[in-house]
């Protein structure tokens, strides 16, 4: 089992599984196994179907070989997907493929499917996991990586300074280590990474929400004011404010007895945001908790589509956050 490779560690297999729901990687993913193909024979043709789609018989014309002897790639989406009406002819394809013909399943995880899934494993496929990143670890290595393809060092403090600055999203992220690489020379670090982002670095969704968990209203707004006016999504605000108060509540409702490492590793946060969220806490109730939430989905709602000014929608919600945390 492997987890996303880069092109110049994979080698170029008849199946190719893909596994998880982390987008970006999924793409890099397909793109390596194309890329590969087309190293060998530029004129590789590529075929992309959904699952679902597929019909009886179909199969065999997208896998059959080229009378012009090009080699062709097949990237299945969503096998979980797949009718059951042509699952056995899939299986039976996964047996029998061509030298000149590559076959990439593409699976989002779970055990829907999974019976064609391990069908590719028990011919040989090899497994790519493409799994969403979830702990605050796992994103400090993707960005390191990121880095380290690119020929840059960058130490763990301007590691983790990126992704306070730009947020958790990957794409966000890897469309930010190019642009640092670019624009930068030598060792990123903390200090350089604050240096490039002030401005953003102190005014994005994550600024916003911690000053207004804190219930520093002027602050808060002001913050709020200048991410949008450098551009910063609403929806990536709403984002940070959900992600603040959910931190807020997984904090409040850890075990008492657990301290330091070990209270981190049981919330899944590093020790400086579990000590940033308990000197937050300070002010809250459960009652207030619960009404930030609400405040949160109904602005969610609005920058969504729902309403027609997303800036105000966002101000709403900040008072609204301040305002529950002040209602003892």
């Amino acid at each position: 089992m492997l987890h996303f490779v880069a092109p110049d560690t994979a080698q170029l297999v008849p199946i190719t599984a893909i596994v998880g729901d982390e987008e970006l990687l999924v793409e890099r993913a397909v793109a390596v196994v194309v890329g590969m193909a087309r190293a060998a024979d530029a004129d590789t043709d590529v075929r992309e179907i959904v699952a679902a789609s597929l019909e009886s018989g179909q199969l065999a014309e997208l896998t059959s070989p080229s009378l012009f002897g090009e080699r062709r790639v097949l990237v299945l989406r969503d096998i979980e997907q797949l009718p059951k009406e042509v699952l056995d002819e899939v299986t039976a394809a996964l047996r029998d493929v061509a030298d000149e013909v590559g076959i990439v399943l593409v699976h989002k995880g779970g055990a829907r499917g999974k019976t064609l899934l391990d069908a590719a494993m028990a011919g040989g496929a090899r497994r790519v996991d493409c799994a969403k990143l979830t702990r605050p670890g796992e994103r400090v290595d993707f960005v390191r990586a990121e880095f380290r393809v690119a020929g840059r060092a960058v130490s763990e403090g301007g590691a983790r300074a990126l992704i306070e600055a730009v947020g958790n999203e990957l794409r966000e992220l890897a469309g930010a280590c190019a642009q640092l690489c670019t624009d930068t020379d030598g060792q990123i670090d903390g200090e350089l990474v604050g240096r490039y982002y002030r401005g953003r670095a102190e005014a994005n969704g994550f600024a916003v929400s911690d000053r207004a968990l804190e219930g520093r209203l002027g602050e808060a707004l002001e913050q709020l004011r200048w991410a949008l006016a450098v551009g910063t999504a609403p929806v990536l605000i709403t984002s940070a404010l959900a992600q603040g108060v959910r931190a807020l509540a997984k904090v409040a409702s850890a075990p008492r007895g657990l301290r330091g490492p070990d209270l981190a590793r049981e919330l899944g946060m590093p020790p400086w945001k579990v000590d940033r969220v308990r000197g937050q806490l300070r002010g809250w109730t459960p009652t207030g908790v619960a009404a930030a939430v609400t405040a949160i989905a109904q602005a969610d709602e609005q920058v969504k589509g729902a309403g027609t000014d997303a800036a105000y929608a966002l101000e709403k919600a900040v008072l609204a956050i301040v305002a529950a945390r002040d209602a003892a």
